[in-house]
Order: C-alpha cells, then structure tokens, then sequence
C-alpha cells in the first residue's frame, strides 16, 4: 500500500484513551522525516504495474464480489446484491474524488489529512512522496480499496435491507470510518512514518501491508454490528434456503482470488520482488486455507463442499493480506491453515452463539481473518520465521504489543462510529424493508427485476 516498512496511525479516539499514549510527535520530528525523504524519479515499469493493479482490485468488487455474493443469496434476492455492489462502486468513487483521498492522503494532521486535496485539488501529474508512480494513478489504486471495502459489508445484511439505507451508511461510513484509518496507518506521504502510535507508544508501530485493519477488520466490526442492529432474516437459523447457485460462488471466489495479487502485490507500489513476495504468500495462504476447510467439513459432514472450498479461500487471502508484504512463503502456509481452522468454527460461534445473522459470514471470514494476520504479522514478519525481519530495534514481543494495540484502537474507533452511523441511517431512511417485501425479494420490490425467468 505504500514504500516504507512499517505504516503507522493514529485516531482523535486516542483523546479518550490518553493513558495509552504520552504526547505528540514533536514538529521537527516531521520536518526531519520529510527532510530525509529519497528523492524519486518516474519509473515505467512501477506505474504499469499500479495500473495492472488497480484493474485488478476493481475486477475483485465488480464483478468478484458481486458473484460470490450473489450466488450465496437466494434467486429471489441476486439482482439486489449485484445492484448493491456497482452502486457502492459509483458513489465511492465520486465520494473518493470530492473529499475521501484527502482526508486519507493530504498531509494536513497526523490523524486527519484535511480537505486541502479536495477534487484533487493541488494534485498534478507529479510523482506521490517516497514513490516512483504519478499521483493520479497512486489516487485510483486507493479507490479501489475504498470500494471494495464498504462492498465487503454487503455480505452481512443482503435480503433485508433498504438500498435507500445501502447508499446512505456507504456514504457516511466511507467518509468518517475508512478515510480516517486509512490516514492513521497509511496516509501523510513523507510524514507517514512519524504517525502517532509510533511516537507515543515509544517506537512501538504497526504493520499493516495492504488492509487488515484498514480494509478487513474495519469492515468486519461494521458488519457484526448492522447485521445485530438489523435483525435475522426469516427463518434464521435453521429455516433458511442453500445458496441458490454454488457455480456463481466459484466463479466469484476465482476472480476475487486473482484480483487479491493486485490487492496485495500492487500495496508494494513497485514492481519489485516485494511485490512477487507478496502475491506468492497470497496464493500460498489461500490455497493452504481452501486444503484446510475441506478437510474440516469432509471430517465434520462426510463430504467438502464447493461453497466451502470458496469461502476457505476467501479466509486464506483475508488472513494474509496485512502480513503478505513482510512474512515468508512458510509464513503464508501457516497463515492458511489458520484461517482454515479459526474462520470455520467462527461461523459457527456468530451464527448460533451469537445468534446474529451476519448472512454471508463477513465478520468471521474478513474481520477474523483481518483481525488474526494482523497479530501474526509480528511473529512470522521475523527472520527467524522466513519474514523480512522486523522494523530495526523491535522484538517479536514489542511488534506484537504494536499489532495489538492498533487492532484494539482499529476497533473502537470503527465500532463506534459505525454504530452511530447505522442509527443516523435508521432515523433518517430506516433500516429494514416490510415483511411482505422481504417475502417477495428485493429484487422486485426494490429493483422492479427478477434475476430469472421460470
């Protein structure tokens, strides 16, 4: 996602949580981090490969996402998936271009990038800090991680929901959750590697390569949450219907999985063996994750499934995402069996534990799996491990203090911003669709479409 190491961030939640942290960077730490930024010049090949990238990224929302959701749902219901994911697209990317780059990407504060690159504002052709590719291209590769990553919420509230409330908690959610963290960890170009948690917890940072927390664990915690607040679909939990097309599932995963190498190879914003690093532990952690939980079901059931195989896959490349850019390709075979075995059971514990319909298992398959390669990220980033190594003076036990807190804040910060936001959507458009449209589809009653003609 970017060129140093380490990303750090910072969030005003820290306000609350003063004893954690001591004061903050002084100004000339900035002034010096910018000082001893290396000048760059235009490589060719890097901002092809961004390119490559983004096309990549935006192939995994449409049409990867909108596949594999759409063939979990029943047929009543596909069109209003599909619907949901190209409208998430269009208004992000508006929203990206007026103010969600700039508050992730200006250089205004450490916790919030300001509005002084609004509608790009300021941004020519010129190559973005510590990089060697144009901005512009730089701006559409984080847009497509904006996209996808409200789409991901999709998953948790489908065959229940006003589209009305689709498009306005998207909006706010984007604006006020994602642009923000995204600043914290990745964001101020040049002062990037003076963020907050860095100074305050005395040189303790996080590592976030291309969304673990940013992308998954954000929209993780704001699944878990609008799925609670919304309610059960009928006949939860044990009188709902299979996916109504398994195929449609497969093909979605198969795009989401060759998309994912945009995902985490392009986050390295060079084509470099960094780059080749992390989309090798990419494929390695899925296909280890997709082995994994069909030996689990196989062994539980008597038979692996293709909606299982899928979403093994899914739990492999969530997992690995925020450590691909720095751990080994036995890091990536251990990230896989891990997300194979954990993802599986949480399934099972939001489901009938919790007892919260979060339909299509967001927060157990991208939250968990965000959430858990985030905290293996310290262990397997070393060199004892196969990793990179860790950031110079730090120990596993010091990285994983760093992981942990970051996390700790990553979810606070999103779960409580979320939660209002799911209320100021529910007081202003509602929430949920009537019973009677629930029972006919959304298809038809929020569309005037039906997926297909019998």
């Amino acid at each position: 996602m970017r060129p140093a190491f380490t990303p750090h961030f910072a969030a005003p939640i820290f306000l609350a949580l003063a004893t954690l942290f001591s004061a903050f960077a002084p100004a000339d730490a900035y002034a010096q981090a910018a000082a001893q930024t290396a000048i760059k010049t235009l490589s060719d090949g890097d901002t092809a490969w961004i390119i490559t990238a983004t096309a990549l990224v935006l192939f995994m929302t449409m049409p990867g996402l909108a596949l594999f959701y759409g063939g979990l749902v029943r047929s009543k219901n596909v069109l209003s998936v599909l619907m949901q994911c190209v409208a998430i697209t269009s208004v992000v990317s508006v929203i990206w271009l007026v103010v969600g780059y700039s508050i992730a990407f200006g250089t205004g504060t450490v916790w919030w990038g300001g509005l002084d690159n609004a509608f790009l504002s300021g941004i020519t052709d010129g190559l973005r800090d510590a990089t060697t590719i144009p901005e512009n291209v730089f701006f559409m590769f984080q847009m497509t991680f904006a996209i996808i990553t409200p789409g991901l919420i999709v998953g948790a509230y489908v065959e229940r929901i006003k589209f009305s409330a689709v498009i306005l908690f998207s909006s706010l959610w984007v604006v006020l959750v994602y642009a923000p963290s995204a600043h914290w960890i990745w964001g101020g170009g040049a002062l990037s590697d003076m963020g907050w948690i860095h100074d305050s917890l005395a040189g303790v940072g996080a590592m976030d390569f291309a969304g673990g927390l940013v992308v998954h664990a954000n929209a993780g915690i704001a699944a878990l949450l609008i799925a609670k607040i919304l309610g059960p679909r009928g006949g939860f939990p044990n009188d709902l219907r299979p996916p109504h097309n398994p195929g449609l599932v497969m093909i979605g995963a198969a795009m989401l999985w060759v998309g994912w190498f945009g995902f985490n190879g392009g986050s390295a914003l060079a084509a470099n063996s960094g780059a080749g690093l992390a989309i090798t532990v990419t494929h390695i952690s899925a296909a280890t994750a997709c082995v994994v939980w069909s030996a689990i079901e196989w062994a539980k059931f008597g038979r692996p499934s293709l909606v299982g195989i899928a979403t093994g896959a899914i739990a492999g490349l969530a997992t690995v995402t925020p450590g691909s850019g720095f751990i080994g390709p036995v890091g990536g075979l251990v990230y896989g069996a891990l997300a194979g075995v954990i993802c599986f059971f949480c399934i099972n514990l939001v489901k009938k534990g919790m007892k919260i319909d979060d339909s299509l298992d967001v927060f157990a398959v991208h939250g968990v799996g965000g959430m858990l390669g985030i905290l293996l990220t310290a262990v397997f980033a070393d060199t004892s491990f196969g990793g990179v190594g860790l950031p110079e003076g730090r120990s596993i036990v010091t990285a994983f203090t760093g992981q942990a807190v970051a996390l700790a804040v990553t979810v606070v910060w999103a779960g409580v911003v979320s939660y209002i936001l799911i209320k100021i959507t529910q007081a202003f458009v509602g929430l949920r669709v009537n019973a009677d449209e629930e029972s006919e589809g959304l298809d038809i009653t929020a569309h005037g479409e039906r997926s297909y003609d019998l």
